[in-house]
């Protein structure tokens, strides 16, 4: 598993320009060459708080400490 692969996290919230959160739910796969293909889909919530969207990842998609990035 190269580098790039181990550290991209399944759960990435995001902050925009108003100040409210976003949850994208990110899914790796390999094709037959062990290349990864990612999906990445964007949630419709909008959180007000970075630990109110952890906590949804964690109850609706059972996300756990280390699983997440932020940008």
């Amino acid at each position: 598993m190269k580098t790039a692969e181990k550290n991209l996290r399944p759960f990435l919230i995001s902050k925009d320009e108003q100040g409210r959160f976003r949850l994208t739910v990110r899914e790796t796969r390999y094709n037959s060459q062990g290349y990864p293909l990612v999906t990445a889909t964007l949630q419709d919530e909008i959180f007000p708080t970075a630990a109110i969207a952890k906590a949804h990842a964690r109850d609706e998609f059972g996300a756990e400490a280390g699983q997440y990035a932020t940008k």
